[in-house]
């Protein structure tokens, strides 16, 4: 996974799908009306075939509407990844700007510092389990309704038939009662169908989209570990390898600081030369300043006759 599939919101898609989906749906009920009124509605002898369409149809709203919600929350939880990801590329000192403090990105960094500050050792594969697990644990309802789906068609046809049998049997026990036996075993043969047809469309749609909030939520817990990997681990997991190239940097730093003291110790010995030769230099001029003050003394008693007695005056 590189940089880019990270800023990718695959729960938008999906969104988008479900709404596309939601609304054909509705346009072909509201066109094919006039067919599908009489066949669930007209000359049923019994709300059987009504009660266990709604309930269906029922699951079926439940399931679409706990799917919606959560492909809602990947998609905010993608958007937070997608924003961590642009704060480190501009650099920001605070790479949780702009982040909800309940997003999975943050609550993951919150959990590496306290592991650090506690001087704990950062195990990546247990944090990405337990991020496994919580999110499984999000599914049951969802789940639950993608099993028994299907069954619920198998639970109308059974009843349905049921009812079928029942009418057979009012034929077979009274002549009089042939009509009514007649109509139930026709009510129930039509109530098998409808529950049948009902429950493996929408067991069709429901799979769908359960198995893209599948893909949405392999796709999110992917990234997430991507960037724990990439972004956050490296500024809290010291590896050997990270030991040794600080050590390295370490010890060309040192080599840079001791070339730069013999530079300066060279400096300093060549001061030291220079100042030594002019000390030199000032002993000679001194020495020969004494030898001229001396000749001007000699000159001055010559030049004004002046005994010896003074000589030292």
């Amino acid at each position: 996974m590189d940089i880019q599939r990270l800023l990718t919101s695959l729960s938008l898609k999906i969104i988008i799908q479900f709404g596309v989906v939601v609304s054909a749906a509705i346009l072909l009920i509201a066109l094919n009306f006039q067919l599908i009124y009489p066949f669930y509605f007209e000359n049923q002898l019994t709300h059987i075939g009504i009660t266990i369409n709604g309930a269906i149809l029922g699951l079926l709203i439940v399931g679409l509407g706990n799917i919606l919600l959560n492909l809602l929350r990947y998609r905010r939880e993608e958007t937070a990844i997608a924003r961590f990801v642009k704060n480190v590329e501009a650099l920001k000192p605070d790479l949780m700007e702009g982040l909800a403090a309940d997003s999975i990105v943050a609550m993951r960094h919150s959990t590496l510092q306290s592991i650090q500050n506690a001087n704990g050792e950062i195990n990546h594969s247990a944090l990405a389990a337990m991020l496994n697990a919580d999110e499984a644990t999000r599914f049951g309802l969802i789940r639950f309704i993608n099993n028994i789906l299907i069954l619920t068609g198998v639970f109308g046809t059974i009843v349905s038939l049921s009812i079928a049998l029942l009418g057979a049997s009012d034929l077979i026990d009274s002549a009089d009662a042939s009509l009514g036996g007649m109509g139930l075993v026709i009510h129930g043969m039509s109530t098998a169908l409808s529950t049948t047809i009902t429950a493996i469309i929408s067991y069709v749609v429901f799979g769908y989209f359960y198995t893209r909030l599948n893909d949405v939520q392999t796709h999110f817990l992917s990234g997430v570990e991507h960037l724990t990997s990439v972004y956050l681990l490296p500024n809290y997991v010291k590896s050997s390898d990270d030991i040794v190239h600080k050590m390295s940097d370490l010890i060309k730093s040192v080599i840079h600081a001791a070339d730069r003291l013999r530079a300066t110790q060279e400096t300093y010995h060549d001061a030291a030369l220079s100042l030594q030769q002019t000390i030199f230099t000032n002993q000679q001029q001194l020495e020969n300043l004494g030898a001229e003050l001396e000749d001007i003394k000699l000159i001055l008693r010559e030049g004004f006759r002046l005994p010896s007695s003074q000589r030292g005056s």
